[in-house]
């Protein structure tokens, strides 16, 4: 049985919300500040309300790997409104209706959210499914990523942006890379990593 957590709300609700900032002209460097969420330690029982939110959002017996793809294909529009869904490198946090689940990120996988963009931004570090905004939702883009040192290719492929402007990438744990996403002639670089201390969410890739 997949350990599900829940915790009250006010607990890491101050850690959820900042996921994403107003947008922001240029290049914007992610604030890299732990969150309280990533510190505070969860109830280890789960709850009927946590059930409840679970099942509310069609999110029942699914683990944290089915919960984030199954938002990521949602179209904008279509995403819950009264739903939190922050991304960490350990857990992903659902919370709404005053209450929260925490549900585990396998342990030899990093989930990183990527927002390519050519002219508005926004500060980001740990990823909200519900909340963060990119500019290029439906665009393809080539996507290639090499790990530092060893030089294999972790990710060699054309990927199509979703419609919140993000591409998503399941990358193995603690390793460290150049990370290049190219669109229609414009290029942006940037070494990543996917420790427990790195940020989820990647919106500094300006494509030039």
């Amino acid at each position: 049985m997949r350990l599900i957590r829940t915790v009250l709300l006010s607990t890491f609700a101050v850690a959820v919300l900042p996921g994403c900032a107003g947008s922001t002209s240029g290049a914007v460097t992610a604030e890299r500040v732990p969150t309280t969420a990533q510190s505070a330690a969860p109830s280890d029982a789960s709850s009927a309300a946590g059930r409840a939110l679970l099942a509310k959002h069609s999110f029942s017996g699914k683990s944290a790997v089915e919960i984030i793809d199954q938002l990521d294909r949602m179209a904008v529009s279509s995403r819950p409104t009264d739903l939190m869904a922050s991304v960490r490198p350990r857990q992903l946090v659902v919370s709404g209706d005053d209450t929260g689940v925490s549900l585990p990120i396998p342990d030899d996988r990093f989930y990183l959210s990527v927002a390519p963009y050519v002219d508005t931004t926004h500060d980001c570090f740990n990823h909200s499914l519900t909340t963060c905004k990119g500019e290029m939702g439906g665009e393809d883009v080539q996507v290639n990523l090499v790990e530092e040192g060893a030089g294999s290719v972790l990710v060699g492929e054309t990927k199509t942006v979703f419609d919140n402007g993000f591409v998503g990438l399941w990358l193995p744990k603690d390793i460290t890379g150049t990370l290049r996403i190219t669109h229609d002639g414009r290029t942006a670089e940037s070494r990543i990593s996917t420790h427990d201390d790195d940020p989820t969410c990647l919106t500094t890739m300006r494509l030039t």
